[in-house]
């Protein structure tokens, strides 16, 4: 057995691609996240159960987080971008081991950048400067085709 197979959810990076442009490797990422709303229809005469049908589906926004690297202005620059003119791109977020092996891997339609947060710098607090990306989007999409 390879040590994919052995452990296959083990991950500690997250490498973010806007339309094929790495935007590097981030730590943690939250919010990978679908939910298919249901409207209850009760039909007459049918007691038996109640129809659960599905009306739209809602996706969380997701945050990557990662240490400040020489990689940052590639996320500020996109960000900037859409004072010139909103367009949507799709993402790729790839789940990878520390060997750089592949987990998982998830597409992502019509991404926008919603808010970043830059570290907090305070020579009195020497902890690590880190910064923070959330992304909304409009669906997932086959990972291959991002």
């Amino acid at each position: 057995m390879t040590t994919a197979q052995q452990d296959p959810g083990s991950s500690i990076f997250f490498r973010l691609t806007i339309d094929g442009l790495d935007l590097g490797l981030f730590n943690s990422c939250e919010g990978l996240a679908a939910e298919v709303e249901v409207q209850q229809w009760e039909e007459g005469g049918n007691n038996g159960h109640v129809w659960q049908l599905p009306t739209r589906v809602r996706h969380s926004t997701i945050r990557l987080s990662r240490p400040l690297t020489h990689e940052t202005a590639k996320v500020t620059s996109w960000i900037s971008s859409i004072a010139t003119g909103i367009r949507r791109p799709t993402a790729q977020i790839v789940a990878l081991r520390a060997d750089g092996s592949q987990v998982a891997q998830w597409g992502l339609l019509e991404v926008l950048p919603v808010r970043w947060q830059g570290p907090s710098l305070d020579p009195a607090s020497p902890a690590v400067a880190t910064e923070t990306l959330e992304i909304t989007h409009h669906g997932f999409t086959d990972a291959g085709a991002a």
